[in-house]
């Protein structure tokens, strides 16, 4: 009798065991359907405080401008058979591979070279460059801006595939409604980070028809909803955003206007380009209480322009925290640093990204009174 009363709960427990494991691999099953999660480079140990029941994860997002390739600087970066544009961006590595995740944007096509490489104004780039970004530690790359159409869907098609067979995550241009429906989520330290991307325009290129999926078009129906739906699988939502004026030094008020509005749909940080020149940072405070970070341009970071600001650019770093207790998390964002760059050549050749405090080396007139000017510029608005 007894063994037999063994034998019943063990048959039991197995039951419950063989349930318990269906429905959490159904319940995994439903969270990921509309969420692509790449677990982020692992810089250096999580960050954990436990006090009682309260757990801290922290993380470093930073962010890089305009990757714009112009002919000058692929004709730099070929050697008569292959593309290495390694060099360009070697005096910064250091400074990139910093934060716990970066991301960058992603200005020409990444069509690569089969489909004939081009500058302005219908650009394509070398593959290349993307390797380039994954070795100087870029983790995303955002696709949505006014060049995005240059080489059609073929260019598109041929950069997803190798965005891909390299494992570099990109949004903002896709293959099909199911894979625009899909969150590019970067999961580091414990803290989900959503990736969006818009841009207002292609230039007057036009969207093939039943193709909307080719390019994220800034439409303030279609953001909220993808805010929203981002705000369920992650815990910070991160917009990269094509917008305001070429070559103006402050943000329009239609840019402030959208800012504000993503910030108080739940956009968390908010990454500009376009204009390629800096614009200043701002803090946000939103309708229920929160506060959002805007960056309204993060200017060239690489690109054949020269002058009256073209030539400089930098990367932004935000501070992460999550606080997690027993009635659940709050993110807290804070401590905004900017990291100045240059892009120095010698008569259109060696083009390099070097910090702005030691361009002197690389021919910048007062490069220090220069990189002070920025950094005012840059902080003006957080002061």
């Amino acid at each position: 009798m007894k063994k037999k009363s063994i034998l019943t709960s063990v048959l039991i427990i197995s039951i419950c065991i063989v349930t318990a494991s269906l429905v959490f691999w159904q319940q995994q099953k439903t969270s990921t359907a509309k969420a692509i999660v790449h677990l982020a480079k692992d810089h250096s140990e999580r960050q954990q405080s436990v006090m009682g029941r309260t757990l801290t994860e922290k993380l470093t997002i930073g962010a890089i401008g305009d990757i714009l390739i112009h002919d000058t600087v692929y004709q730099d970066a070929f050697n008569g058979k292959d593309y290495n544009f390694n060099p360009v961006f070697e005096n910064v590595k250091g400074i990139l591979e910093k934060p716990d995740i970066l991301t960058a944007n992603q200005e020409s096509m990444l069509g690569g070279a089969e489909i004939g490489v081009s500058s302005y104004p219908t650009f394509n780039s070398p593959h290349e460059v993307a390797d380039a970004l994954v070795n100087s530690g870029v983790d995303i790359v955002s696709m949505a801006n006014n060049h995005t159409l240059d080489k059609g869907e073929k260019g598109i098609l041929s950069a997803t595939d190798y965005l891909n067979s390299i494992g570099l995550p990109h949004v903002g241009s896709f293959l099909n409604e199911e894979d625009r429906k899909t969150i590019r989520i970067l999961d580091e330290n414990g803290i989900k980070l959503a990736f969006l991307s818009y841009t207002y325009g292609t230039n007057g290129i036009p969207v093939p028809d039943g193709k909307d999926f080719l390019v994220n078009l800034i439409n303030r129906d279609q953001m909220k909803e993808e805010i929203h739906r981002a705000k369920l699988q992650a815990d910070v939502v991160v917009m990269s955003i094509h917008w305001g004026n070429e070559y103006q030094r402050f943000p329009t008020e239609e840019q402030k206007d959208l800012a504000h509005f993503l910030a108080n749909e739940g956009v968390d940080i908010i990454f500009g380009s376009h204009p390629h020149v800096l614009q200043p940072m701002e803090w946000i405070e939103t309708e229920d209480g929160h506060k959002t970070f805007v960056i309204y341009s993060l200017g060239n970071f690489i690109s054949g322009q020269m002058w009256d600001y073209k030539d400089i650019g930098g990367m932004v770093t935000v501070e992460i925290t999550k606080h997690i207790s027993e009635t659940g998390s709050r993110i807290e964002l804070a401590s905004p640093q900017f990291y100045p760059t240059y892009v120095s050549n010698q008569s259109l050749r060696n083009y390099r990204v070097v910090p702005l405090e030691k361009a002197g080396s690389y021919g910048l007139e007062n490069a220090a009174a220069k990189h002070k000017e920025i950094q005012d510029h840059m902080f003006q608005w957080l002061r």
